[in-house]
């Protein structure tokens, strides 16, 4: 639940989703074993869980006057996101305008049709990493997901960097390894906390260099959780 970390830091976040209202939910993400002290805050936060049900058509998002982007974690991106025109148009216009772009676990499915200034696919040549090959064979959702996230990124020019595990669902398999991956303002990473602190950090810089520049941070949702976030 990146979400507190941004709150904390003084952003102001505002969540969205391709369709708007209330997103559906993962009932893996929501069993008591994938619980941790930042989503039990966040199912007992009234106004969080009041955002949460009525989450901005991502499509009425404009990017004009935020920080960054970010997107969390979760199967669901892979089928609603990561062709989303206006999502797409989202990251485009964040990236072009170097403002940080960011992605945890299955979020990097974002990139699939993602251009930079230059045509090309907006990872080409970037170092990244997100939910390997190995970790959705783990789970048996290899031949379900529309595409796996490692073969999309590399066919797309990263530079993959794979990781033992990721931080976000599968602390019990092995020990959560840290490790952000930033190329310029684009960042893919699977630890959503470490991923949270850079952007905030960033957010700071960017406001002390445009002080009248306004600091509100929009989070879209996809079919898992919430999804994206701008800031």
């Amino acid at each position: 639940a990146p979400y507190y970390v941004f709150k904390d830091a003084g952003a102001e976040v505002t969540l969205a989703s391709p369709k708007g209202g209330q997103p559906p939910l993962d009932p893996s993400s929501d069993a008591d074993d994938a619980q941790t002290e930042a989503t039990k805050r966040f199912k007992g936060d009234d106004a969080a869980q009041k955002e949460l049900a009525n989450t901005k058509v991502l499509s009425d998002v404009s990017a004009d006057g935020y920080d960054a982007i970010f997107y969390p974690g979760g199967h669901g991106p892979l089928w609603d996101l990561a062709e989303d025109k206006a999502s797409i148009n989202l990251i485009e216009t964040f990236a072009a305008s170097d403002r940080p772009v960011g992605a945890v676990c299955h979020a990097p499915a974002v990139f699939k049709h993602t251009k930079g200034t230059d045509d090309k696919p907006l990872v080409s040549g970037k170092t990244v990493t997100g939910f390997t090959n190995t970790e959705e064979e783990a789970v048996g959702l290899t031949d379900v997901v529309p595409f796996l996230v490692e073969d999309m990124l590399k066919s797309n020019g990263g530079t993959y960097k794979k990781r033992p595990i990721n931080s976000c669902r599968f602390s019990k398999i092995s020990p959560t390894v840290r490790n952000l991956c930033a190329v310029g303002n684009l960042n893919r990473d699977q630890s959503a906390k470490d991923q949270t602190n850079e952007h905030s950090r960033r957010r700071r810089d960017r406001q002390n260099r445009h002080p009248c520049h306004r600091t509100t941070a929009r989070a879209g949702a996809h079919a898992n959780r919430t999804g994206p976030g701008f800031f």
